[in-house]
């Protein structure tokens, strides 16, 4: 374990990480640091959940002394030894306490989850009082569910990552601003464009290589079907796993029921459920219900599911080329999911509405449309003006690729670069 601690923990040199790309959950990271409540930062593999860490520690050594900081990567398997023996992270506490010669004051530990009853460790050493800062992640939902968060109730303050933003890659690129965003247009189209067809995984970001984006896209997908779905949930008939998923991601933003997918797979709706829940806990997929002020319609209702990451559906559709709008779809979604919107809901009646969100206690509805023409407007208009009747909502937009537009009804349609703009002012006029 000698040579992996030295490896990962670089800093104690003093030298801060190199991390080309800042992470606006930073600043919520640092917010919280003087507290003792242990930060949990949880997320889908490849996210970015080592990087956002060694940025907090960059941040750390400008003030600590960087040979109180420990940083251990579970996912390296030269720590497998510890995987089913918790107690063995004393171990590696005292081993870099000796290589340091300095007592070790913050716990940075990534992708905890590998280790059998790591709650239990966490627990024991937050309520002695033994570190100043102790920062974890995992890559699975249910970290905080069950007993972990029974153990370390009232101790944590969670936090959800996710690929990169178009907020954040516009920043990345010095595009800060309206201003910034009016003069480069071109670069910021030409940015989404990518994020539509390859995804934002913060990997993916920095290749250049469209053949190479594509295939750290489809390893990405591999690693988490294999090790956060079938592995860390002892799924035994993979190849219905596999089946299910293709099925799925090949069908995504598309209405659904258990029942109809088991139908479509030869499968059974309880294997359905169970399956997409493994995939919802491995951050993966989400499932939106229709919106309804009755929770029991709510249940009841057919669903609709969408992906975290574009990147992944382009790796594994067989279509996507030829499916633009269900990628910007899909693309808006996880936009929506990045600014913190967490009550994301759709409408399916008479006529159709893709988004409804709930937004500091306002409803606010959206239609995604990539190209906005005489052939469809009617359609997307429809469709806001039917739930803006129907649940009081008193401004709905068009979300597009480039365009903008206004309608009467307090309809308008916007680029969705500035989908961003739009929800932070609602967030400050509040």
């Amino acid at each position: 374990m000698k040579p992996a601690l030295i490896l990962h923990n670089s800093h104690w040199n003093g030298k801060p990480f190199d991390i080309p790309i800042k992470r606006d959950l930073l600043n919520r990271l640092m917010k919280f640091n003087k507290t003792k409540e242990i930060q949990i930062i949880s997320g889908i593999r490849r996210s970015g959940k080592s990087s956002l860490l060694k940025l907090y520690i960059n941040e750390l050594i400008k003030d600590v002394n960087p040979l109180s900081i420990l940083f251990v990567n579970f996912d390296d398997p030269n720590f497998s030894e510890v995987f089913k023996n918790p107690e063995k992270l004393y171990d590696i506490i005292e081993l870099a306490e000796r290589l340091t010669k300095t007592k070790t004051e913050y716990l940075f530990f990534d992708e905890i989850q590998m280790v059998q009853s790591w709650e239990k460790f966490v627990k024991s050493v937050y309520d002695a009082d033994v570190y100043k800062k102790i920062c974890i992640t995992g890559s699975n939902s249910e970290l905080l569910d069950s007993n972990y968060s029974v153990l370390l109730s009232g101790r944590y303050i969670a936090h959800r990552i996710f690929p990169l933003s178009l907020w954040e890659i516009l920043h990345h690129y010095n595009l800060n601003n309206d201003i910034d965003i009016h003069q480069n247009r071109p670069e910021v189209l030409n940015i989404t464009d990518s994020m539509i067809k390859f995804g934002s995984f913060p990997e993916i970001m920095k290749a250049t290589d469209n053949e190479i984006k594509h295939e750290i896209a489809l390893n990405y997908f591999d690693s988490i079907i294999i090790k956060d779905c079938i592995a860390n949930n002892n799924i035994r008939d993979t190849a219905s796993f596999k089946e299910l998923s293709y099925y799925i991601f090949n069908n995504i933003s598309s209405m659904f029921s258990y029942n109809g997918i088991a139908k479509a797979i030869i499968s059974n709706d309880i294997t359905v459920k169970e399956y997409i829940s493994v995939m919802k806990n491995a951050f993966l997929l989400y499932e939106l219900s229709a919106f309804s002020y009755k929770l029991k319609q709510q249940i009841k209702s057919k669903r609709k599911i969408y992906c975290i990451d574009n990147g992944l559906i382009s790796a594994v559709s067989l279509n996507f080329s030829q499916n633009k709008g269900q990628l910007f779809e899909n693309f808006v979604f996880a936009e929506l999911l990045k600014m913190g919107e967490k009550n994301i809901f759709f409408h399916n009646e008479n006529n159709e509405c893709d988004f409804i969100i709930k937004h500091n206690n306002e409803l606010i509805a959206f239609q995604v449309c990539y190209v906005l023409n005489e052939q469809n407007k009617k359609r997307e208009i429809n469709g806001l003006m039917e739930v803006m009747s129907k649940f009081v909502i008193t401004k709905s937009y068009i979300i597009t690729f480039s365009q903008s537009q206004t309608f009467d009804n307090n309809i308008s349609a916007m680029p969705v670069y500035e989908l961003h703009k739009l929800l932070s002012h609602a967030n400050n006029s509040k």
